[in-house]
C-alpha cells in the first residue's frame, strides 16, 4: 500500500537486514539475548496515546516515565515536535535586533534546538536511544512527511548511530499493527522523504524570517509573512477585491405557464423594452407550437472515496466544520482505530484490497443501522497507480465492535461522512432522463427542461445516510406528454427579472478547492495537481491566518465566509508578486514532491529558495504612501505619557518608544478573573480608568460582578486593581 522510494544516495544509516518479527494474535517474539544481556527493540511513535497502542499489541504493558517496556520492547514517544530550528540570534547575537543591513540570513549550518517544553521526553529518548540493552530502533511516528522529520531529529540530536527501521500504517487496528511490526521498512526507502521534509521546514525559516523581518523593519511593524500563508491571504484579498469590482447585470426573461403543466423561458434581454414587448405579443396568443421533444438518457457516476481536502470540504459544506475541526475530529478517530490514515492525499485503493471491500461495506452499513443491500463495484475505487504513502480515507472494521453513540457528537458526524462516502463510491450509478421540449410563441424560442429519475443509485444511499444535511429534495418538475409538431395550451405569461451573480466570498470548502490548484479553476478532475500546502498543512495555514488577524469568519449561517480583514489587505498591498503568488508556491510544492520521489537533488530546491530570497532583500523598498495604508490603528490616549495607543498582534502598546506603557491580549490578570482582554475594555480602560466586569471567577470557582482599575507604576508599565460590588465574593 505504498511505494518504494527511490534510495537517497546520501544515506548515513546503514540498510538493516534483521528488523522483522512474526506476531500472531496472542504470542509475541522471545526477547533476543546476547552475552547474558537481554536484547530490545526500541519503538518511538508520535504521541502517547499511538504509543500506548503499540504497546499493547507488543505486550509493553510495565509502565515507566516516559515509557514502556516488556516482552522485549521499550515503547516511547515524541509530544510532537520534540527538535526545532535554532532562532537566528544563536547563529549570531546581533540578530535579537531585527536590521535590513543583517538580511538576508541564510545559515551554511543548520542548528537546531530541543523545545523547553519537552526537553524531559527528549531526555528520556535520549537515554532510551543509548541504553546497552537497546540494539536497535523503529521509527513508528506518524506514516507521512512531518512525522519522518519528527523521528529523525530527535535520532540525530541525541547522537544516536544504532540501526532504525520504519514502521508505515495506514489504519490503527490490531492487525495493521500486527502486520505492520511484520514488515517493517528500511529506513533507507524513506531517505527521499526525510529530504524533503528538511527542505520544506528550512525553506520556510529562510522565507519566514527574512520576510517578515524584512518588511516589518520597511513598514514599522510587525508583519508575520510566510511561504504558503501569504499567498493563500492574497487569494482571498484578491476575491473580495473581485467582488466589490463587480457589477451586477440585468437581464430579462418571458416565462409562458403551459397548460398541462411546466415553465418554458424565452431567452435572456438586456433590454427589458425587448423582453416586454415579446410579453405582449405572448399574451396575446392562447397555444404554442411544440417544435421539438428531446428525450437523452444521462448517468452520474459515484463520487470517488475521501481524501482528507475532499473530507474537510463536505465537512465545511455539510456541516458548518472548519478544515482543523475536521482534521482534529478525523485523527482522533484514527487513533480509535475507527478510520484508515487521515492526511492521505490519495482517492483511491489498490487491487489487493479490492477481495476485502464487500466485507468493510457490509460492517460500515450495519454500524449506522443501514441494512438494505449495497452493490459493491469495487473497480470504480481502485487504482494503485493513484496510490502513493497512503490509500484512499476508510472505515475499519472496528466500527462494528464501537459504540458509536458513545463518540462526541463531531467524531460520530465525521464518521458518518466516511462511512456514507465508501457506501456511496462502491454504488451504481445514479440514472436519469432529461427532457428538453422546445416551443415556438409569437415567433420567439421558448425552452423547457425536466429531470426524471430512472435509478437512485449512490445519490439514494447518500440521501438515506445523510438525510438533512442534504437539504430539502426538489420536487422532480413535470412536462405535458404531447407530441412533436403538436400544440399545447399556455394559461399565463409574465416578466421575470434576474441579474448576474458576483464570484462567491470564500468559505473554507472553497479556500480547500481553491488551495488545491493554486487558485486555477480550469484545471481539471484526475490530473496531478501543483497546490498551496499539502492536505496535512492547509488547516494550519487557515487557522494560522485567523490567529493573526489576517482573516476573520464571519456570518450568521452554519458555514461562515473567510473575509481579509483591513490588516489582511494591507500586507498583500504591500507584498511583492514573488511572495503572494500562489503559481509560485505551487511549483515550490511540486518540487518538494520530486525530491520525495528522488526525482530532485534537495540542494538544487536551497539555492533557487535562497537566490529568490536574496533578490527580495536587495531589491524591495518600502512602497510609497504605504505608511497610511499600514498605520497601526489608534484605540487610544497612553494613561503614562500621552502619546497614542495602537493595536498590533499580540496587544495594545504606546506608540512612545521611550514608554514601558502596554496592555498584553494574552493578560495574566484578567485571565485570573476568568476573562479575555479584548478591545471593548481595552476602549473602556483608556478611555474612562476602569471597565466593570460581570461574571467574574475566583479561585474556589465563585462568580462575581466587579470593576478593574487600570493605573500605571513608576516606570510606566500597567497596574490592575479590583474594585468589588456588594462587599466582594
Amino acid at each position: 500500500m505504498c511505494r518504494t522510494r527511490t534510495k537517497s544516495r546520501t544515506s548515513r544509516t546503514p540498510n538493516p537486514s534483521d528488523f522483522k518479527a512474526a506476531f500472531c494474535r496472542r504470542t509475541y517474539c522471545n526477547p533476543k539475548q546476547i552475552g547474558g544481556i537481554l536484547i530490545a527493540k526500541l519503538i518511538v511513535a508520535e504521541k502517547p496515546s499511538v504509543a500506548m497502542s503499540y504497546a499493547k499489541v507488543l505486550g509493553a504493558t510495565n509502565r515507566q516515565d516516559g515509557y514502556l517496556e516488556g516482552n522485549g520492547y521499550l515503547v516511547s514517544w515524541c509530544v510532537g515536535h520534540l527538535v526545532e530550528l535554532a532562532p537566528p540570534n544563536v547563529y549570531d547575537a546581533k540578530y535579537v535586533k531585527w536590521s535590513i543591513a543583517d538580511l538576508p540570513i541564510l545559515p551554511q549550518q543548520w542548528q537546531y534546538l530541543v523545545s523547553a517544553s519537552t526537553k524531559k521526553q527528549f531526555g528520556i529518548l535520549q537515554k532510551l536511544m543509548h541504553r546497552p540493552d537497546v540494539d536497535s530502533i523503529v521509527n513508528s511516528c506518524d506514516s507521512g512527511r512531518e512525522g519522518e522529520l519528527i523521528f529523525r531529529l530527535v535520532y540525530q540530536q541525541a547522537g544516536c548511530k544504532k540501526l532504525f527501521s520504519r514502521l508505515w500504517l495506514s489504519s490503527m487496528e490490531e492487525n495493521a499493527i500486527r502486520e505492520g511490526f511484520a514488515h517493517l521498512k528500511p529506513s533507507t526507502e524513506y531517505d527521499a522523504l526525510y529530504n524533503a521534509a528538511l527542505c520544506r521546514e528550512r525553506a520556510d525559516w529562510m522565507v519566514g524570517i527574512n520576510a517578515s523581518r524584512l518588511f516589518s523593519c520597511l513598514y514599522g511593524q510587525p508583519l508575520a509573512v510566510g511561504r504558503v500563508m501569504t499567498p493563500v491571504l492574497a487569494m482571498t484579498v484578491v476575491r473580495e477585491a473581485a467582488i466589490a469590482a463587480f457589477v451586477p447585470e440585468k437581464f430579462y426573461t418571458v416565462a409562458l405557464t403551459l397548460a398541462d403543466g411546466g415553465t418554458a423561458s424565452s431567452k435572456r434581454f438586456a433590454q427589458k423594452a425587448d423582453a416586454e414587448l415579446l410579453l405582449s405579443k405572448c399574451r396575446k396568443e392562447e397555444r404554442v407550437t411544440v417544435q421539438k421533444m428531446d428525450r437523452k438518457e444521462k448517468s452520474e457516476s459515484p463520487p470517488p472515496l475521501y481524501d482528507l481536502t475532499a473530507l474537510q470540504r463536505d465537512a465545511n459544506r455539510l456541516l458548518g466544520f472548519t478544515a482543523q475541526q475536521t482534521l482534529d475530529y478525523a485523527q482522533s478517530l484514527y487513533e480509535k482505530r475507527l478510520i484508515t490514515y487521515p492526511r492521505t492525499d490519495s482517492r483511491f485503493l489498490t487491487e489487493d484490497m479490492a477481495a476485502s471491500l464487500p466485507e468493510l461495506v457490509a460492517t460500515a452499513a450495519g454500524a449506522f443501522d443501514f441494512h438494505e443491500d449495497v452493490p459493491v463495484h469495487a473497480q470504480q475505487v481502485i487504482d494503485s497507480s493513484k496510490v502513493t504513502d497512503h490509500h484512499a480515507l476508510l472505515p475499519t472494521a472496528s466500527v462494528a465492535k464501537t459504540d458509536l453513540s458513545a463518540l462526541p457528537a463531531g467524531e460520530r458526524s465525521i464518521l458518518r461522512l466516511v462511512v456514507a462516502r465508501l457506501l456511496c463510491a462502491v454504488g451504481e450509478a445514479h440514472r436519469y432522463a432529461e427532457t428538453t421540449m422546445t416551443t415556438i410563441c409569437a415567433g420567439e424560442e421558448f425552452t423547457a427542461k425536466v429531470k426524471a429519475v430512472l435509478s437512485d443509485g449512490w445519490k439514494g444511499i447518500e440521501r438515506k445516510m445523510l438525510g438533512d444535511l442534504l437539504g430539502k429534495k426538489k420536487e422532480p418538475a413535470v412536462l405535458p406528454d404531447v407530441p412533436e409538431q403538436s400544440e399545447c395550451s399556455i394559461t399565463g405569461a409574465e416578466l421575470k427579472e434576474g441579474q448576474t451573480s458576483a464570484p462567491k466570498h470564500f468559505t473554507e470548502d472553497l479556500l480547500l478547492s481553491a488551495m488545491q490548484t493554486a487558485g486555477s479553476e480550469s484545471m481539471p478532475e484526475g490530473v496531478e495537481r501543483q497546490g498551496i500546502g499539502t492536505p496535512a498543512t492547509r488547516a494550519a495555514t487557515i487557522e494560522k491566518l485567523v490567529q493573526k488577524g489576517f482573516l476573520e469568519r464571519k456570518g450568521e449561517k452554519k458555514t461562515k465566509i473567510l473575509l481579509p480583514t483591513d490588516k489582511g489587505k494591507a500586507l498583500i498591498t504591500v507584498m511583492p508578486e514573488e511572495i503572494q503568488s500562489p503559481e509560485l508556491t505551487a511549483d515550490w510544492e511540486t518540487k518538494l514532491l520530486r525530491i520525495e520521489r528522488g526525482e530532485m537533488e534537495p540542494e538544487e530546491f536551497m539555492v533557487e529558495i535562497k537566490d529568490m530570497i536574496s533578490s527580495l532583500v536587495n531589491t524591495t523598498e518600502a512602497m510609497k504612501g504605504a505608511n497610511v495604508l499600514m498605520k497601526n490603528k489608534i484605540v487610544g490616549v497612553c494613561p503614562n505619557c500621552g502619546a497614542n495607543v495602537v493595536e498590533r498582534e499580540k496587544g495594545w502598546f504606546c506608540e512612545n518608544r521611550e514608554c514601558r506603557f502596554a496592555l498584553w491580549k494574552d493578560n495574566a490578570y484578567f485571565k485570573r478573573l476568568g476573562k479575555h482582554l479584548d478591545g471593548r475594555m481595552v476602549d473602556k480602560l483608556l478611555r474612562d480608568g476602569r471597565v466593570r466586569l460581570k461574571d467574574c471567577r475566583s479561585a474556589k470557582g465563585k462568580t462575581y460582578n466587579a470593576t478593574v482599575l487600570l493605573s500605571c507604576e513608576s516606570d510606566g508599565r500597567s497596574k490592575f486593581s479590583l474594585e468589588f460590588e456588594n462587599g466582594g465574593c
